[in-house]
């Protein structure tokens, strides 16, 4: 029996918001040091427009992306479980073995979903580590916002639906997963939806609370976006986590404003307070 809805959506969502809390802070590797330019915050808009319109005017597009998912998808997981998540250790990088074959042997099954799915969050907390490594923050977050205002732009249009389809429809040989795609029991994802929370984590990596906040968020946000399935059959899931980083940056500009306006304390003395000076008393002598 297939798995409901709620559940469904459920399980997806708590995937795309565990990609936002993920990916930890690492030094940048020196061989990147050389690529490291603003231009790659082009990268996440360019992932989702320039794809949708190669599948819809090229032909094979969509196969090439299957092959391509295929042999990335399960390299990056490895390097993610190893090096790029929290709490990695370089023997866990293994692990993307058994996930790999869950995902091929029993991919008719809920558990073979599963699997598939979180190969391709871990990949996609590697691919948010490595452009964080190598684009500004400011810029890497400008590019977040434009990938969710392009996704907007593409389902409202109807330009998405159709390159959708045919990339979720693409099939490998020999039974092998999809990894260009993400289903879990009557909900599909795209990989885009899990990429962009890739870079959100990726880039709020050095700042634990609010990586975990904006995680949290996203959860929250999309949980209350997702109603919108009563009445739409697709939904941008990119909005969420944009709307998250928003969110939190918002908030942290107005605690920085507020900490800016609060008075300065010196020795329990707010700055720029008059002291309080004895008045002396002088004794006349008869």
């Amino acid at each position: 029996m297939a798995l409901p809805f709620i559940p469904s959506d459920a399980g997806l969502l708590a995937l795309q918001a565990a990609v936002v809390a993920a990916p930890r802070s690492v030094a940048r590797p020196g061989w990147l040091e050389r690529f490291r330019g603003r231009g790659w915050a082009l990268l996440p808009i360019g992932s989702i427009v320039v794809v949708v319109f190669a599948i819809r005017y090229v032909s094979d597009t969509a196969t090439g992306l299957t092959w391509l998912a295929l042999i990335a998808v399960p390299i990056l997981a490895a390097a993610a479980l190893g090096w790029a998540m929290r709490g990695a250790r370089p023997p866990a990088a293994l692990l993307a073995i058994p996930l790999f074959l869950l995902a091929w042997l029993a991919k008719a099954s809920l558990v073979g979903e599963a699997s598939g799915a979180l190969l391709s969050a871990l990949s996609c907390v590697t691919l948010g580590v490595l452009l964080a490594s190598v684009t500004p923050p400011a810029w890497l977050k400008a590019g977040i916002v434009l990938m969710a205002a392009a996704d907007v732009w593409l389902v409202v249009s109807d330009l998405l639906q159709a390159p959708n389809a045919a990339l979720v429809a693409a099939h490998p040989p020999a039974g092998l997963p999809q990894l260009q795609s993400e289903v879990f029991g009557t909900v599909s994802m795209g990989y885009g939806d899990l990429f962009v929370a890739g870079l959100l984590g990726a880039v709020l990596a050095a700042q634990w609370r609010r990586q975990r906040h904006a995680a949290l968020l996203t959860f929250a946000i999309a949980a209350v976006f997702d109603l919108l399935f009563l009445v739409i059959a697709e939904l941008p899931a990119t909005v969420p986590v944009a709307l998250a980083l928003l969110i939190t940056e918002g908030w942290e500009t107005a605690s920085g404003f507020r900490r800016a306006r609060a008075p300065l304390q010196v020795s329990g003395r707010p700055l720029g307070a008059r002291p309080r000076i004895p008045r002396l008393r002088i004794r006349r002598s008869p």
